[in-house]
């Protein structure tokens, strides 16, 4: 499930702490690199357990209103569709996601969860979206598929509710939404009717991604003296001090992932940075990124310090 570009993300963040002396133990830096990565994977397990979770809050407040004292006839005779949503009665029995999610203590468990649920149910409600579903008179895998989805996309990834939860529970999660929602989305879309759905892997069966985040993390740091005087060399007429701290540490990772990933394009590691860069530094510095990485791959090519294997890995 895991996004290069997300993982280069984490990768700068240990590395930002660790260069501007919050931690000087590379293999403390490792363990929390592979920490933040593995709360990725619990953050995506909680959004799919979320649609579960909603809908056992409307099976809650349709028990509810059955034992009003005075009930109408809509208390008594709920419009069902909901609660019955194929695709989230799915995941809510599916056995493999939840012994993964106990194994990993992810769960929504306690009353202050259960609270957050029903108050987000209560919006669902009032929405145009909920009201539609439930009265159009459609039925069937695809409705139930199509209204899942919108309800994951509005109701929960942009959820405020479920986002301060993610605030409070855990500091590495706080630019991992997007990926994570994007991930369970996929395996929402995924779901074919009477077939189990495929919960992803944090790492994919004989990939290396793993290996990659490992690498560009150590050769960044066992590389710093080399990479420092190699853009020095490359910026013409630039003092170290004029170079903004982000922009120096996108420039090593960049140089890292030229001459110590092999299997990864010129061009690719090039893109990547400058695009990072948008993010995580100043407006101009995927200019300066852009122009300096140019250079080197010219220099580092020239001296045989990048060496790729596979055809095409130089452009």
């Amino acid at each position: 499930m895991l996004n290069r570009r997300h993982l280069r993300i984490k990768v700068l963040q240990v590395l930002y702490a660790f260069f501007q002396g919050h931690e000087n133990d590379a293999h403390k830096v490792e363990k929390e690199l592979l920490l933040s990565i593995e709360r990725m994977y619990d953050m995506y397990l909680y959004l799919l357990l979320a649609l579960p979770e909603l809908q056992r809050a409307a099976q809650n407040r349709q028990a509810e209103l059955k034992k009003k004292m005075r009930p109408t006839h809509e208390d008594l005779h709920p419009n069902m569709k909901f609660v019955d949503n194929q695709l989230i009665g799915q995941l809510a029995s599916h056995t493999s996601l939840y012994k993964l999610a106990e194994q990993r203590k992810v769960n929504w468990l306690g009353a202050e969860n259960q609270e957050m649920f029903k108050k987000m149910y209560l919006h669902l409600l009032d929405t145009e979206l909920y009201f539609e579903h439930m009265n159009n008179g459609l039925e069937g895998t695809e409705e139930d598929l199509a209204f899942a989805l919108q309800v994951f996309k509005q109701e929960v990834a942009n959820a405020s509710l479920l986002q301060h939860f993610f605030d409070e529970k855990s500091i590495y999660w706080t630019d991992d939404l997007d990926l994570c929602a994007s991930m369970a989305l996929k395996t929402l879309k995924s779901w074919k009717p009477g077939q189990p759905m495929d919960i992803m892997p944090l790492y994919k069966p004989d990939d290396d991604e793993k290996e990659f985040v490992l690498t560009l993390m150590h050769k960044t740091i066992q590389s710093d003296q080399q990479h420092q005087a190699d853009i020095l060399a490359l910026a013409d007429n630039w003092e170290l001090d004029r170079i903004a701290k982000m922009d120096m540490l996108l420039l090593k990772m960049g140089l890292t992932e030229l001459q110590y990933c092999s299997s990864i394009p010129t061009k690719v590691t090039l893109n990547e940075y400058i695009e990072i860069s948008k993010f995580y530094s100043t407006p101009k510095s995927n200019v300066f990124i852009n122009g300096i990485l140019d250079k080197a791959i010219l220099k580092l090519t020239e001296e045989k310090r990048i060496q790729k294997v596979g055809r095409g890995l130089l452009n």
